[in-house]
């Protein structure tokens, strides 16, 4: 395991021939009996009958733990951008994926809703690199804000702003920083009768004083430009009224 790495309460350590994992204690049977099957549990997840594919820089897949009623997401980690080429999915020492599930942990305390992070498995890769595999609670059925609002009447578009702003408002209640707020970071399903939203790659998550209005801000701004290149490139049907709707809600009193 590399230096650095610390196990959160809750969670354990397991070694699995040359995989190291960590992972809720009561996941960690299901992380062992996917690695006794597979040299990953990324490609446990692709063989598995049941498996759903969800598509992101790389295919994830929807599995059930097995061994358990846990329904998941497997991802395999992979740079983007430049490191992409160069590095592809070798990550120094555990990359991102401490960080991932330290910030999920805080936003889940803080009542920001977010994926819960499982686990997360390590295979060497290497002169001091791995490729690692991040296991995440699947979220109720739904989709990101985009695919959403496209399809959606002038009724549920309201109400999917009320969703989003209530999950600003919360992220402003924490002081919670999130560099790649974009709309497809969003996810929305109905739960209960009502619409929530779940902010997604937490590993651009940096913390802040709570109730800072420059946090809100940002996000809001960072927000707000992703819905006008939607609209810009992808012809998302997406007015300025509406985004300044949303601003307004995202902008009313924390009760």
């Amino acid at each position: 395991m590399p230096i650095g790495v610390e196990v959160p309460a809750g969670y354990d350590r397991l070694t699995v021939g040359r995989a190291t994992v960590i992972a809720r204690l009561a996941c960690l049977d299901g992380f062992r009996r996917a690695l006794a099957e597979a040299p990953t549990v990324h490609a446990w997840a692709g063989s598995a009958p049941e498996a759903v594919p969800f598509q992101g820089r790389l295919i994830a897949w929807g599995v059930t733990l097995p061994g358990s009623a846990v329904p998941v997401v497997v991802r395999h980690a992979h740079h983007g951008g430049a490191f992409g080429s160069l590095l592809g999915d070798r990550f120094r020492g555990a990359g991102r994926a401490p960080w991932e599930l330290r910030m999920a942990l805080h936003l889940r305390e803080a009542g920001v809703r977010t994926p819960d992070v499982v686990g997360f498995a390590l295979y060497p890769a290497g002169l001091g690199t791995n490729r690692i595999d991040v296991v995440t609670r699947r979220l109720p059925d739904g989709a990101d804000l985009p695919t959403l609002w496209g399809r959606a009447d002038a009724s549920t578009r309201e109400r999917l702003l009320m969703a989003v702003a209530a999950l600003l408002r919360d992220l402003r209640a924490g002081g919670i920083h999130h560099a790649d707020l974009n709309a497809k970071n969003l996810h929305l399903a109905l739960e209960g009768g009502r619409w929530h939203a779940w902010l997604l790659d937490v590993d651009r998550v940096r913390l802040g004083a709570p109730n800072d209005a420059r946090i809100a801000e940002r996000n809001l701004t960072r927000l707000e430009r992703s819905l006008r290149k939607w609209r810009d490139r992808w012809e998302l049907p997406i007015d300025e009224s509406a985004i300044g709707q949303l601003r307004a809600l995202a902008s009313e009193a924390i009760a």
